[in-house]
């Protein structure tokens, strides 16, 4: 089991991964994990704009895996599951997350993400105004602006999916590059 272990952690430094989490989700649990990885990205990251830009993609990431996660079907927690990882690339960094969703969820957020991937950063920025202008709230208070908002620090597309776990839930899960 050692010998196991040690090989996983060989791969995840040959990939680079900074941080690789799976479970629970607590606002004190978001709020270590992003304390962890600021003071990663102090030591490994030499220009403040890139680590401002990665540390705002994993604050909005973590926010919407907290705020917009339900429980893992079949388990006994009522808190909030999901995955995390972020990994150091040639070209910047990746931030990769995971959750389940109610599978009636997965028309709206994928029309939601295919939108905010059609515009380009000026529209994006005119998308981000209107939505949060039209006070449209969710129940978690969100309104679809973390989403515009992980797109326009990244800078990028969010690479997205959905897999259907069973009749009532799918996981969904989001890759979003930064790069340097």
């Amino acid at each position: 089991m050692l010998d196991q272990i040690h090989d996983l952690y060989d791969e995840m430094e040959k990939r680079r991964v900074m941080l690789s989490f799976k479970g629970n989700l607590t606002s004190e649990l978001v709020s270590a994990l992003l304390g962890l990885v600021e003071n990663k990205m102090e030591a490994i990251e030499p220009d403040p704009r890139t680590r401002k830009r990665v540390f705002n993609v994993l604050m909005e990431c973590l926010q919407n895996l907290y705020h917009h996660t339900g429980p893992q079907p079949g388990s006994s927690s009522t808190e909030p599951n999901g995955v995390v990882m972020i990994a150091h690339q040639d070209q910047g960094y990746s931030v990769l997350t995971g959750n389940f969703i109610v599978g009636s969820d997965v028309d709206k957020l994928k029309g939601h993400m295919d939108r905010i991937n059609a515009l380009p950063p000026d529209q994006l920025r005119e998308f981000y105004r209107e939505t949060l202008a039209d006070g449209k709230y969710s129940t978690n208070g969100g309104g679809g602006l973390g989403m515009i908002e992980i797109a326009r620090k990244s800078g990028g597309k969010l690479e997205y999916g959905f897999v259907p776990y069973d009749q009532h839930n799918a996981f969904f899960s989001l890759n979003v590059n930064v790069t340097s």
